[in-house]
């Protein structure tokens, strides 16, 4: 490897980028701390609140996180969609198990509603995080 193509490596390894993933582990965070605390009070009825604010809050830090990502110009989109896109279907049959337990168990109204929007966040967090995780360090074609 020449030199000059080490330090264009360089480059290309250190490039500024948003960051995505950072982002995206706050979501999932937010979400896990809604869940457990919902979990916590089961079977009793939960108080909503605290998980309706954190799961706002998720979902606020995911849309942010689309935004900042799908303002990149210089990305490996192909590496990164096709990352996606198995790793999506992947959470959404890992969702749509939970979310047939859910039911199964008898989880009903608000809490069901609660509980799938938090499903949801989770299971989009993931495949950007590992798409991102995947395409910052392709070649941009």
């Amino acid at each position: 490897m020449s030199g000059a193509e080490a330090v264009a490596g360089a480059d290309f390894v250190n490039r500024k980028l948003p960051p995505v993933a950072e982002i995206a582990v706050v979501s999932m965070a937010l979400v896990i701390i809604g869940g457990i605390f919902m979990a916590a009070h089961l079977p009793a009825h939960p108080p909503l609140g605290f998980a309706e604010v954190l799961l706002v809050l998720a979902g606020v830090v995911l849309v942010t996180n689309v935004v900042l990502l799908a303002r990149l110009q210089d990305f490996a989109w192909a590496s990164f969609f096709l990352v996606a896109k198995w790793s999506l279907l992947a959470y959404l049959v890992i969702a749509g198990i939970l979310e047939y337990i859910f039911v199964f168990d008898g989880t009903r109204g608000q809490i069901l509603v609660v509980m799938t929007c938090m499903l949801a966040v989770f299971a989009v967090n993931v495949p950007m995080l590992l798409a991102f995780s995947v395409a910052r360090y392709q070649p941009v074609p």
